[in-house]
């Protein structure tokens, strides 16, 4: 209690708490428009529900991971290598070297090729017009769907729950403010959910926008597991760009439904005039 008590007094760990709230409420994003996507696929009786599972589990997963920091951590230990052959040396030959790889990597390149797998097809079924896939009326298909998507959002939880955790034990050695970050991150996430959720399903260019997100998540994912690290700022750089660009699209689009309900109003006001 005392070292708590200590905790909150000091100024750094306030600071420390303010950064990590921050950057978890950002990693969340990924995890919040990959739920939000899966969830517009079911009834929307059924979507609200989907979306409250999810990221209750989300927090179950963080909170679950930093019980066991000392697990978590090992997780970054290299299981095994492979040799790879490098640029030739003409003075001391073929040089080789190894690319190490641990369960984190593997979880990040697991995940990844989920995500493309998973927005790859999602992109497929809106743009293929014989596709038939989509909300079934038949009860028991409807609950298997329900189910299936609970189980998809359930295996990106546990990718995102792990790069999460592992950036809040990089950034803070308390587990207090650990905790208090991740339930503040995971509170806005359950906040943002169904107007999210609802912002994308009625847009449909936005849906598009949205799985081209996921595509880049994964490919980041998957560079991030081989040792390639990309920036965070670089990928919701780009992310905030294209939205911007869209908003402006979506603007441009309701500005000319408008010009064209006031033209249309226009000519039918003379011929109603001419029947008084």
């Amino acid at each position: 209690m005392d070292s708590l008590m200590a905790l909150m007094a000091d100024p750094a760990a306030w600071a420390a708490l303010i950064a990590l709230v921050v950057m978890e409420v950002v990693l969340g994003i990924d995890n919040l428009v990959f739920i939000s996507i899966l969830s517009n696929k079911l009834p929307e009786e059924q979507r609200s529900k989907a979306r409250r599972i999810g990221i209750a589990l989300a927090l179950i997963m963080r909170l679950a991971l930093l019980s066991t920091i000392a697990f978590l951590v090992g997780l970054t230990q290299p299981v095994f290598s492979l040799p790879f052959q490098g640029p030739v040396d003409p003075v001391h030959g073929v040089p080789m070297f190894e690319m190490a790889f641990s369960w984190r990597d593997l979880i990040l390149i697991a995940g990844g090729l989920f995500l493309l797998w998973k927005a790859t097809t999602e992109i497929h079924e809106k743009v293929d017009v014989d596709s038939t896939h989509g909300v079934l009326d038949v009860k028991g298909r409807v609950a298997a769907n329900f189910g299936a998507v609970i189980v998809q959002i359930l295996l990106l939880d546990l990718v995102f729950s792990v790069d999460s955790i592992l950036t809040a034990v990089g950034m803070t050695d308390h587990l207090p403010i650990m905790i208090i970050a991740v339930i503040v991150a995971v509170a806005v996430m359950l906040l943002a959910a169904d107007p999210l959720a609802n912002f994308i399903n009625n847009n449909p260019t936005v849906v598009m926008l949205a799985l081209g997100f996921l595509l880049m998540i994964g490919v980041t994912l998957i560079a991030d597991g081989f040792g390639f690290h990309v920036p965070k700022g670089y990928i919701y750089a780009a992310m905030a760009f294209s939205g911007l660009v869209e908003g402006l699209n979506m603007a441009s689009r309701n500005a000319a439904k408008r010009k064209e309900a006031k033209a249309a109003s226009g000519h039918a006001s003379p011929a109603g005039s001419d029947n008084v």
